[in-house]
């Protein structure tokens, strides 16, 4: 046991965390004369390590996400949704959330285009929700900083707001709250040419590189805003806002989450090192997911979508999910990290 233990902590600190880059990185200051202690030096090191870091797992995490999203374009997913019923539904809906776009903004198309093909609203709901909150991404990288049993967790319990999201929504039957240009619509089926193997590794380095030019700006603000707390905030500081001592800490992380837009690359960084300085797990987390489900541009784009009334609803499932989870996380850290 002791032997599989230490493997894991290799692959988690030197593979997944990739370690040995931040301590090159001290011997490459040091051997110009840096000191490591120092605030600047250390923010330098700080952005660099984790900017690289992140950008690694990215190219990596992409491309075998896309290569697996290949295997289900719009049309393919919506066959697949229609053949099961009730919460099953649901289940399939969130499950296949996973292997979609990162951000929110980014599914939103699929959920107009699934919703105007006639698919249950509730089913198209627990896409939505599952989409940006638990992609499979995000498993390795909260992998990669908190550990396989916070990851798992985190996936497990976001598909469970996702199905149960959308099972609720399902029975208000609010399908009226649907704006009319899309009750309307219908989806034409187009036919997909079956993609080979090299087709498919061409299109997830066009994804990786894509994705890759629109998400380096969040990295690089997410990692500079990292850099400035991990240096220049003291940690007596966090603790006092998002620590044991604040009992709202997870509702003011949830709601400052929102006003920015990112996806989980971006928002890593910052998470990192608010748990470092002391931030309890569940509101750190809290933060991650009020910033990839809630975004306001995701907001806004959903708003021409749907009417405000199931906007509501929406958003309300979303904030209460979120807030349950962060103080559930808040209540087991000390048993699971």
């Amino acid at each position: 046991m002791e032997i599989l233990k230490s493997v894991w902590d290799f692959f988690q600190n030197e593979i997944l965390g990739i370690m040995w880059f931040d301590r090159f990185i001290g011997c490459l200051l040091q051997l110009f004369g840096l000191d490591l202690d120092s605030r600047i030096v250390g923010s330098v090191r700080f952005f660099i390590y984790d900017t690289v870091k992140i950008m690694v797992l990215l190219g990596v995490l992409i491309s075998i996400i896309s290569y697996i999203q290949s295997f289900f374009p719009p049309e393919r997913t919506k066959k697949i949704l229609g053949r099961f019923h009730g919460i099953w539904a649901n289940i399939i809906s969130a499950m296949l959330g996973t292997v979609t776009p990162f951000c929110s903004c980014s599914s939103i198309p699929l959920f107009i285009g699934f919703t105007s093909s006639g698919l249950p609203l509730g089913v198209t709901f627990s896409f939505l929700i599952s989409s940006p909150m638990v992609d499979l991404g995000s498993l390795v990288l909260l992998m990669s900083i908190f550990g396989w049993k916070v990851a798992v967790l985190y996936v497990l319990l976001g598909l469970v707001i996702a199905v149960a999201g959308g099972a609720f929504i399902e029975k208000l039957h609010v399908e009226n709250q649907v704006e009319e240009f899309i009750r309307s619509g219908h989806a034409i089926d187009v036919f997909q040419e079956e993609l080979h193997f090299t087709d498919r590794m061409k299109y997830a380095w066009e994804q990786v590189v894509s994705t890759a030019k629109k998400v380096a700006p969040y990295v690089l603000v997410g990692v500079g805003i990292g850099a400035v707390i991990h240096n220049w905030i003291p940690e007596d500081f966090i603790v006092t806002a998002l620590g044991d001592n604040n009992p709202f800490g997870v509702v003011v992380a949830t709601l400052a989450g929102v006003p920015m837009y990112a996806d989980i690359f971006g928002t890593i960084p910052i998470a990192e090192v608010l748990l470092a300085k002391g931030a309890l797990l569940g509101v750190v987390l809290s933060f991650m997911m009020g910033v990839t489900t809630l975004s306001i541009p995701s907001i806004i784009m959903l708003r021409k979508a749907v009417k405000p009334k199931l906007l509501g609803i929406f958003i309300g499932i979303c904030m209460i999910g979120i807030v349950v989870l962060g103080y559930f996380f808040n209540a087991i850290q000390y048993l699971i990290i």
